[in-house]
């Protein structure tokens, strides 16, 4: 079984080649997703409808995480997200907070600049 802060790298890697469905396996039903700058999305199927509609903008990101540190059920992590579409790349710096029990997140908070997001792609 992995620990948390594998289960969380794993999630975080599963986005270099993303599959909404696959992503979203890793969430418990009731879970909460939560860009800071924006409305959380609660639900498992929700944060799947999420994903496949962040995919119509972004290909893909790659997740460079720079530290990582775990605690019982939670985990967190300082990284850079290098988002792929629209033809470029825009990285972009986050802290990523997460919740895991059972094996599954029931919580990942990204607190992030949404700035760089409509300076780079406008929206």
């Amino acid at each position: 079984m992995q620990t948390e802060g594998e289960l969380v790298r794993a999630m975080c890697a599963s986005w270099s080649d993303p599959d909404p469905n696959r992503i979203s396996d890793f969430f418990a039903e009731d879970a909460v997703y939560h860009n800071i700058p924006m409305e959380p999305v609660i639900g498992r199927a929700a944060i799947r409808d999420f994903i496949a509609g962040f995919l119509a903008t972004f290909d893909a990101i790659d997740f460079e995480i720079h530290h990582q540190v775990a605690s019982g059920s939670i985990v967190m992590n300082e990284r850079t997200d290098s988002l792929r579409g629209a033809g470029k790349v825009t990285r972009l710096p986050v802290m990523g907070y997460f919740e895991v029990v059972d094996g599954a997140i029931t919580v990942w908070r990204d607190y992030f600049d949404m700035a760089a997001i409509t300076r780079a792609f406008g929206s």
